[in-house]
C-alpha cells in the first residue's frame, strides 16, 4: 500500500551542491516525489518546525542550522515509505551509516547530517501539513 513520507534536504547538502545527487538517490529508491520547493527558513518558522526538541540541549543550534540556508522539503510517495526512507538515510552520526545510505555518502556529522525524514505516519502528516497546502499535494 501506497505511503506518503516527507524528508528536507538540509542546509549542509544544498551549500555543497549535494541536492541533485541526494533526489537521484531518493528517485532510484522508488520513491515518487509529490511535492518539492526550495525556501529558506526563518528562526521562528525552524523553531515552529522542531518544536518537539525544544528542551532538549541541541534545540537552539540545530534552529540555527536550518536557517541558516536554503532546504528543499519535499514530500515523497511509495510503499513502505516511511520506513524505507529512513533506511536509505542511514543512522543520524554519518560515521556510523551504513555504505551507501545518503548521509554516509553526503553527511559530515551528527549535526549536518544532509538529511531529514520523518519517523512515523503522525509525524509525517505534522511535516507535511506545516510545508505543504493541501493544493500543492496533487
Amino acid at each position: 500500500m501506497s505511503q506518503r513520507t516527507f524528508s528536507i534536504i538540509k542546509p549542509d547538502a544544498v551549500r555543497k551542491g549535494d541536492t541533485g545527487a541526494i533526489l537521484a538517490e531518493i528517485t532510484k529508491a522508488g520513491f515518487k516525489i509529490v511535492a518539492i520547493k526550495k525556501i529558506s527558513l526563518s528562526k521562528a518558522q525552524a523553531e515552529g518546525f522542531y518544536h518537539v526538541h525544544a528542551a532538549r540541549p541541541f534545540f537552539g543550534e540545530l534552529v540555527e542550522f536550518m536557517a541558516s540556508g536554503p532546504i528543499f522539503p519535499m514530500v515523497l510517495e511509495k510503499d513502505n515509505a516511511i520506513a524505507d526512507l529512513r533506511k536509505l538515510m542511514g543512522a543520524t552520526d554519518p560515521a556510523k551509516a551504513d555504505e551507501g545510505t545518503i548521509r554516509k555518502m553526503f553527511a559530515s556529522s551528527i549535526g549536518e547530517n544532509a538529511i531529514h525524514g520523518s519517523d512515523a505516519e503522525d509525524t509525517a502528516a505534522f511535516e507535511i501539513g506545516y510545508f505543504f497546502a493541501g493544493l500543492e499535494l496533487k
